[in-house]
């Protein structure tokens, strides 16, 4: 219990108060390009994504998940396979890539790719705690 009122602490100075709170944060740094989630103040993910190539854009910002899509097709890019999408601010999503080479560097249209098996476990994750707690945030 102590170990978790200190992690809760340590996040809120890390993160907006909102953030702070959920009980599930994917916090992508594009910087890096990576993900870190952490699940009720502890770190128990750490995975490369790839977020949006030159000249496209990554949203940032601190997001709770709008809809989720296990099977989803790009309407933007050819029917483009997008598992396990978890939409977070209107067409960009966290979602699986076929294209697993490019993992770890800038590569994406502006959503953020992760390895699918990675995307399907955080897409049980924001299943099991729900949209209100979890937050996605996207960060230099």
């Amino acid at each position: 219990m102590l170990r978790h009122i200190i992690a809760v602490l340590i996040l809120s100075l890390s993160f907006p108060i909102a953030v702070s709170a959920a009980s599930l944060v994917a916090k992508v740094d594009v910087s890096s390009q990576t993900m870190t989630v952490i699940r009720y103040g502890e770190v128990i993910h750490r995975w490369p994504v790839s977020t949006a190539r030159k000249g496209k854009y990554t949203p940032r910002g601190s997001y709770s998940p709008k809809s989720l899509s296990r099977y989803h097709k790009s309407s933007l890019y050819n029917n483009a396979p997008m598992p396990y999408s978890i939409f977070f601010r209107g067409n960009y999503a966290v979602h699986g890539t076929n294209q697993t080479s490019k993992l770890g560097r800038p590569a994406s249209a502006g959503c953020v790719r992760l390895h699918t098996s990675n995307a399907a476990k955080l897409f049980s994750l924001v299943k099991k705690h729900g949209f209100k707690n979890t937050r996605i945030v996207v960060q230099n």
